[in-house]
């Protein structure tokens, strides 16, 4: 048996589309065929098994938001291999000739994805970085506890054509200084929030906020037929929700309320610090459910530190251990902030902290402070007295959050 980790060729681009859609068995709509279409053949980074394709692997060249800078990085999408070829070690082999790539051509130094099983993907030394709630409520529950807010200024357009131009200039003002979100091009709008709906009959809709003429906020939706046979005959799927005032979150919601048709509303991909149940007279029925967001691995810790921005000054002296696939990443770093920038090098001083790559990545995206990450036992403390400089220095602005698909 001969393993060969290569690129696909153009002729191979239909097996990899097939096998990508095979083993991943996703939801109609999920994944638009525009998007699986997009991706070419020098993407991809697939297995072969005696010169049969058995592993499909493709990389998107992506920026993506951190902390207040932009960061480029590497989606990685459409992950699969034939059940016939499974535990061979396909997939471990596409990873480090991944990372080997990666740490050669010096351009980005850390990966994300979204997993199916995020068990698979811990083992290369990825890390959980976010978490994203859903809500499913019914139009009349979406009561506020501060009535004063209920008539917020403004006044609310509907965009009657895709006017990505508007919905991208609020988006990017509203993920600036957030950490997870990716930069778009039209491509990304059209076969992601603005793909149509697949259900028969159902139509989407963009609201725009506005004061004084300057859209400040928006809601994708789309709204479908209730196939449940039971209560009224719509469903309300909300794509996505961006609001750069307070006023703009509120009118934005209010005009959710007034779906009357609607059995239920349903936000599959809220981020976790959305400020609904915190804000609603019931919270409970926002029937909030929980989950795994996007993964991120640190393929080269040197140069990944810096990518981030930083609001306070500061040094960590911290250990990276047993990173077998990357293990350039091994040893103790020398890390200092100042002015908001991050430089880091590798030094014999004693490390105030040890910890391996999935730890390491979690913290350095906000998903757990260094004082939460020492409580679970994931990360070793060697001097006392130190996690509280370590939480100071590693907090992001907001919670990690992604909600395009990859």
């Amino acid at each position: 048996m001969q393993i060969e980790i290569r690129p696909a060729r153009p002729e191979e681009m239909e097996e990899q589309r097939r096998i990508a859609r095979e083993t991943n068995v996703l939801p109609p709509g999920f994944i638009s065929h525009e998007f699986i279409n997009g991706i070419t053949h020098d993407m991809t980074l697939c297995a072969f098994v005696d010169d049969n394709m058995a592993t499909s692997y493709a990389v998107w060249p992506l920026i993506m938001r951190f902390n207040g800078k932009d960061a480029p990085v590497a989606g990685v999408s459409m992950v699969g291999t034939l059940p016939v070829y499974r535990k061979m070690g396909c997939l471990r082999k596409v990873h480090e000739r991944h990372f080997d790539l990666l740490h050669e051509e010096g351009k980005r130094h850390i990966s994300i994805l979204f997993a199916s099983q995020a068990a698979i993907y811990q083992r290369y030394g990825y890390g959980i970085v976010s978490t994203q709630n859903s809500y499913d409520i019914a139009p009349y529950d979406i009561q506020f506890r501060e009535k004063k807010q209920i008539n917020p200024r403004g006044k609310l357009v509907q965009l009657r054509d895709k006017n990505i131009e508007i919905l991208d200039s609020i988006y990017r003002e509203f993920t600036i200084p957030r950490t997870g979100y990716l930069i778009r091009d039209r491509f990304k709008w059209e076969t992601g929030k603005l793909a149509p709906p697949v259900a028969p009959g159902g139509v989407q809709d963009q609201i725009i906020y506005e004061e004084a003429g300057v859209a400040r906020g928006y809601v994708i939706y789309n709204v479908e037929p209730n196939l449940s046979g039971a209560g009224f005959g719509q469903r309300v799927t909300i794509k996505e929700m961006a609001w750069l005032s307070t006023s703009a979150y509120y009118s934005l919601w209010n005009h959710l309320t007034n779906m009357h048709l609607a059995q239920n509303i349903i936000w599959m991909q809220a981020p976790p610090d959305d400020p609904m149940p915190h804000l609603l007279l019931e919270p409970r029925r926002l029937n909030i459910k929980s989950g795994n967001g996007f993964l991120s691995r640190i393929v080269d810790v040197e140069k990944a530190i810096p990518m981030r921005g930083y609001g306070e000054d500061g040094e960590l002296v911290f250990e990276v251990h047993d990173d077998a696939i990357c293990p350039w990443n091994n040893g103790t770093w020398h890390m200092i902030v100042s002015e908001g920038k991050a430089s880091i090098k590798k030094t014999k001083k004693t490390p105030e902290v040890s910890m391996n790559a999935n730890s390491l990545v979690m913290l350095l995206f906000g998903q757990l402070s260094a004082t939460s990450a020492a409580r679970m036992g994931i990360i070793d403390v060697k001097k006392k007295n130190v996690l509280i400089r370590y939480d100071r220095l590693l907090k992001t602005e907001y919670m990690p959050f992604c909600g395009d698909i990859i």
